[in-house]
C-alpha cells in the first residue's frame, strides 16, 4: 500500500529549455536501465525472495516509481517552451507528430519501453546481482547525462538520483549478504 505526497522526492528545477538533454533522458524514461525498468524488477522479484530481505525490494521499488516522476518532470520542464522545429532539430519530431508534448515510455533512441527489460530469474542471489549491476548501469548513466549538461539547476537533480542508485546497489549487496549467511548457516537436523 503506497500513500501518495503530493510532492517530488526531491526538487526538480532546470535552468533552460533544453530539448537535446530532454532526449537523453528518456533514456531513464523508459529505456532498459530506467526507472521504470528497474521499479518494474524489483517489484516482480519481491514475490520469489525470502522474506528476510523482500522489504529491501519493496523500498527500492517504491522509490524508483519516484525516480520516474522527477525525470518526467525533467523532461517536461526543458520542453515545455520548445518550438516545434526544436523538438524536430533534437529528433523528437516522431513523438511530437503522435504524441505532441505528452511522455511516451520509449529510451533517447524513440525505442518503445518492453518487458523484455524485467529480469527475473526466480533464484535469490541471481536476481539480486542482475540488480545490483542495473544499479551500477543506472548510476553511470545518471553520471554520463550530468556530464553532457551545464545546466547547474539540472546537474543537481541528477546528482541526487545517481547517489539514490549508488545507496540502492549497496542495499542489494547487503542483502546478497544475508542470504548467503542465511544459507552457509550451520544446520541441524
Amino acid at each position: 500500500m503506497w500513500i501518495y505526497e503530493k510532492k517530488l522526492q526531491y526538487p526538480v528545477r532546470v535552468g533552460k529549455c533544453d530539448v537535446r538533454m530532454a532526449r537523453y533522458l528518456m533514456e531513464q524514461y523508459g529505456g532498459a536501465d530506467g526507472e521504470l525498468a528497474a521499479a518494474l524488477r524489483y517489484m516482480n522479484q519481491r514475490y520469489a525472495i525470502p522474506d528476510k530481505v523482500i522489504g529491501v525490494l519493496t523500498d527500492i521499488s517504491t522509490e524508483e516509481f519516484a525516480h520516474l516522476e522527477m525525470i518526467a518532470t525533467m523532461i517536461y520542464k526543458l520542453t515545455k517552451d520548445a518550438s516545434i522545429s526544436e523538438l524536430e532539430a533534437a529528433g523528437l519530431g516522431p513523438n511530437y507528430a503522435q504524441r505532441d508534448h505528452a511522455l511516451f515510455y520509449q529510451n533517447s533512441a524513440g525505442v518503445p519501453w518492453t518487458a523484455a527489460y524485467i529480469q527475473a530469474k526466480g533464484d535469490p542471489l541471481a536476481d539480486l546481482y542482475e540488480d545490483i549491476a542495473a544499479e551500477e548501469k543506472a548510476r553511470a548513466t545518471y553520471q554520463w547525462l550530468i556530464d553532457m549538461t551545464d545546466d547547474v539547476d539540472l546537474q543537481d537533480s541528477l546528482k541526487f538520483l545517481r547517489e539514490r542508485e549508488i545507496v540502492h546497489a549497496l542495499r542489494f549487496k547487503e542483502s546478497v549478504q544475508i542470504l548467503i549467511e542465511e544459507r552457509d548457516k550451520k544446520r541441524v537436523f
